[in-house]
């Protein structure tokens, strides 16, 4: 199974794993799959600590295609990683509401 697919499967308990430019393992936590005008946002956060990173740190992907393949893309602009989150937090208080 694909990181992508396990993304995916709403039954997966198996933590995520992606390689960095270097060949570098990291392990994350699935924390949400963001759908967001018109693109599909995912929030992991490493399981492990890792530099630089703060042990409570979250990050936020994109799923991209690239060569007809499914892929994530880590989001640098500030700006739609906000909003990303900020659609989380609204659709967390909206599992919240009665």
């Amino acid at each position: 199974m694909s990181e992508i697919d396990k993304i995916f499967d709403p039954d997966n308990t198996e933590t995520i794993v992606l390689y960095d430019e270097n060949n570098e393992k990291t392990e994350f936590e699935q924390i949400a799959v963001i759908p967001l005008d018109g693109a599909v946002y995912v929030i992991l956060q490493p399981v492990a600590g890792t530099p630089d990173v703060e042990e409570d740190e979250a990050w936020a992907f994109r799923i991209d295609e690239s060569d007809n393949e499914d892929v994530l893309v880590l989001l640098n602009d500030e700006e739609t990683v906000n909003r990303v989150f900020e659609e989380y937090y609204r659709l967390l208080e909206e599992d919240d509401a009665p």
